[in-house]
């Protein structure tokens, strides 16, 4: 008699039906949920562990040129500076420790109407510079904080949100940051607001929120706290300034 015949290993024996249905609905269901989002941005430059968690609660590890769609939640570990150039031509860049959401970015080249971008800066800090619906529909994009949501008036600016999680960041006297929003302006200007308040600032101008009870105020540039990025993050490789603009958005993308 052959006993592997009559009594198969487990690692030989056929999973359940069931099991497998389930399995492959599964699959077709995160497919399916893949398929649906649509490709927003692109991650262009990268140093460091760079991860995304989906609408759906999956997380996986990106890289450059990997593809970023609409409800991603981006995520930088330590020491981990991140690019993403978006269909509009918008970009942002990411420090090392922060959680940006990108709730939603619509962009109509047809019809401005349609427009809408909503960006969540949850914890860390980011340099953006916006794209073509900030240009033409200011209204249309906005950027969320734990303190105050940020309008765009066709900008490039920073924001950093510190909760004794920003004692690496650079300041004029020193010390670390204090918590709260801060905000700097390279060009056009940004209105930030909230229940306390709201502040216009210009370029050149920094500003502070300690908390969504209290106002925006400005703060004097011998104060201010600016977002900074390495060159080798923030510069185009074509023309070696130090901004984020001008790269061109790869056709192809990977998931």
């Amino acid at each position: 008699m052959n006993f592997f015949k009559q009594n198969p290993p487990a690692s030989f024996r056929r999973p359940p039906i069931g099991l497998v249905m389930a399995l492959l609905l599964l699959l077709a269901v995160t497919c399916a949920f893949a398929q649906a989002q649509p490709v927003v941005g692109q991650v262009t430059h990268l140093s460091g562990v760079l991860s995304v968690r989906h609408a759906d609660g999956t997380r996986v590890v990106l890289s450059v040129k990997s593809a970023i769609l609409q409800g991603d939640t981006l995520i930088t570990e330590r020491e981990t500076y991140a690019r993403v150039k978006f269909v509009d031509n918008g970009e942002i860049v990411l420090r090392p420790g922060s959680e940006v959401a990108v709730s939603k970015y619509l962009y109509d080249d047809k019809d401005p109407k349609n427009d809408s971008v909503a960006i969540s800066l949850v914890k860390g800090g980011l340099r953006a510079v916006t794209g073509l619906v900030g240009k033409r529909n200011h209204d249309a994009v906005n950027f969320d904080t734990p303190t105050a949501t940020i309008g765009i008036r066709g900008t490039h600016f920073g924001a950093l949100y510190c909760q004794n999680d920003c004692g690496g960041v650079p300041t004029p006297n020193g010390q670390p940051p204090a918590n709260g929003l801060h905000v700097d302006v390279v060009s056009g200007a940004i209105q930030v607001t909230n229940p306390s308040g709201t502040q216009l600032y210009s370029a050149g101008q920094f500003g502070f929120v300690p908390s969504i009870s209290l106002p925006p105020v400005i703060v004097p540039p011998t104060q201010g706290v600016a977002v900074t990025m390495p060159p080798t993050i923030s510069s185009n490789a074509n023309t070696g300034t130090q901004k984020i603009g001008a790269a061109k958005l790869d056709a192809c993308v990977t998931q």
